[in-house]
């Protein structure tokens, strides 16, 4: 199947190394808003610039849009919908139905498929939290993120005057993680289940001070939290934070009808977030690639999904080597 790439920062970066790992995949664009001479990639594929993408329609069975959540995807996936086949990894969670109201309008008046909001959570994680909550109708959920770095949250301390640049790990509370695996069924607040690190590298002269405060006060992202702020040189941050790992836990607790305790964990532990999510990202493009094949139109999510879709294999294989 023919892929094209749109966008090439960690993400595409991540989708280009993870079709050369899938034989029947080929990367044959990669559509920027760069000046496409610039762009160095790691593949044969051709980068071409935005503004010619619609000379591609006919020529690329899956286009995987790997844009921001904030302003870009909004726009470019019910756009490209009309245009092609589409994969997103779209994760403002409160705004995904109105997300799929767009992509599922768009696909259908260009009669191609869409899937909105891959990746591991949502993605992944959503699977689990379906699977168990189907499982154990009468429980709790809970989600931990972590340890790991917390991209906008990242990105919020570096917009502080005076931050040159900076890291922020979310990371979850031990105990707290333990109460739920103990099927205690706790009520939390925000600050009780993670807690946040900032490593900072600062201008010459900056106020350290202010800068701290700023941070801990800082409304939604990091007021609620206990945070530690730590002033560190920029070689530091390079040498000893210098990749994006994360991951994280999904557990339900409930009770079943003869009153015993049951627990259902997920969890994920990610060297690198983009590559990861651009693997899913992957296996979910192959999976609409087969659906449009089969007539499928407009936007579906990874509930909408059967497993065996994801896969390279044969459903013989599966049944064989998998079930």
């Amino acid at each position: 199947m023919k892929i094209g790439i749109l966008g090439y920062g960690n993400l595409g970066r991540g989708v280009e190394y993870a079709i050369s790992q899938n034989p029947d995949m080929e990367l044959v664009a990669v559509f920027t808003r760069r000046n496409p001479s610039d762009l160095k990639i790691n593949s044969n594929a051709k980068v071409v610039s935005l503004n010619d993408i619609e000379q591609w329609q006919g020529k690329i069975d899956v286009l995987i849009l790997c844009g921001g959540s904030a302003t870009d995807l909004p726009v470019q996936t019910p756009k490209y919908a009309e245009m092609f086949n589409v994969v997103d990894s779209y994760d403002n969670h409160k705004q995904i139905p109105t997300h799929f109201e767009n992509v599922d309008n768009a696909a259908k008046e260009g009669n191609h498929l869409a899937l909105i909001s891959t990746g591991w959570d949502p993605g992944l994680f959503s699977l689990n939290r379906l699977y168990a909550n189907a499982i154990l109708p009468e429980g709790k959920d809970y989600t931990f993120w972590g340890k790991g770095i917390s991209q906008g949250h990242s990105d919020a301390i570096r917009r502080i005057e005076g931050v040159k640049n900076a890291k922020q790990y979310t990371i979850p509370v031990e105990e707290a993680l333990e109460t739920v695996r103990k099927g205690e069924n706790p009520t939390f607040t925000a600050r009780q289940m993670h807690t946040r690190e900032c490593f900072v590298v600062v201008e010459e002269g900056a106020d350290k001070a202010r800068i701290e405060q700023e941070i801990k006060t800082m409304p939604n992202y990091f007021e609620p939290y206990d945070t530690t702020v730590h002033f560190i040189s920029e070689e530091e941050l390079n040498e000893k934070h210098g990749g994006i790992p994360h991951g994280g836990f999904v557990i339900r607790t409930g009770k079943t009808a003869g009153n015993k305790n049951h627990v259902i964990e997920y969890s994920l532990k990610l060297d690198s977030n983009p590559e990861f999510t651009s693997s899913v990202l992957v296996a979910y493009a192959r999976a609409i690639y087969r659906l449009s094949k089969e007539g499928e139109t407009g936007c579906k999510t990874v509930f909408d999904i059967a497993p065996k879709y994801l896969s390279s294999k044969t459903d013989e294989e599966l049944r064989k080597t998998m079930l």
